[in-house]
């Protein structure tokens, strides 16, 4: 019979001061949420503004074709309709912002996710995109307006240098973005999202070594920097 150990249980150690205090610059990440709740108020505000905008134009437009004749809505109806769209486009910009922010630094999304958005620089990427488009909105409804052709030419050339410089960063940064972003990952994300309605991703090992193993092939000049981008 095995006399039972005398030995008392070995104390856990403490954490250290320095723990502790990783602890609690970690729990700082929170403080993000005053941004996320801000940048999402903004986006549902324009959201809404876009709707009524929206609304209120739709009504217009009709009561001056019943009343004044199709004639009348000719070209200005179009440049309403654009702004419409520019607003909501407006609204998607500070959407992608508020989701991925959260997204990164309080808890990851499916959403995030499907959309490719993985990291900051992802983030960035998705919001020029959108602000490219904005640009084209914008020109469009210069073009059709058509006030002053002098005008709308030298609006035209600033736009082209600023949407170039967009575009040129975007080739500069592309396939800088995370680790994780893979195509399957996106599917599965895209599945849990859309057919299971599971908005918290989970992010388990098969993932994280598929992101090494594409990590070390860009590190090492086998694979393209943009590959697994999806």
């Amino acid at each position: 019979m095995t006399r039972p150990s005398s030995r008392a249980p070995a104390p856990e150690a403490e954490p250290s001061k320095r723990e502790w205090f990783s602890e609690v610059i970690g729990r700082t990440r929170f403080v993000v949420l005053i941004a996320v709740v801000a940048v999402l108020l903004v986006s549902f505000s324009l959201f809404l503004q876009g709707t009524l905008l929206a609304l209120q134009t739709i009504w217009d437009s009709w009561r001056d074709t019943l009343t004044l004749g199709v004639s009348t809505q000719k070209g200005q109806l179009a440049v309403e309709f654009l702004e419409i769209v520019s607003t909501m486009l407006k609204a998607v910009v500070f959407y992608l912002i508020g989701v991925g922010l959260y997204s990164l630094f309080i808890t990851p999304l499916n959403l995030t996710s499907a959309l490719g958005v993985e990291s900051l620089a992802d983030l960035e990427q998705k919001v020029v995109s959108v602000i490219i488009v904005i640009l084209g909105v914008t020109f469009l409804e210069h073009f059709v307006r058509w006030d002053k052709p002098l005008d709308t030419l030298y609006f035209a050339g600033a736009l082209a240098l600023a949407g170039g410089a967009l575009v040129f960063f975007q080739r500069v940064h592309r396939g800088s973005g995370g680790d994780l972003q893979q195509p399957q990952a996106k599917l599965r994300a895209r599945q849990e999202l859309f057919e299971n309605h599971t908005e918290q991703r989970h992010i388990d090992d098969q993932e994280v070594k598929l992101a090494q193993q594409a990590t070390h092939a860009k590190l090492e000049g086998k694979a393209d920097a943009g590959e697994g981008s999806g």
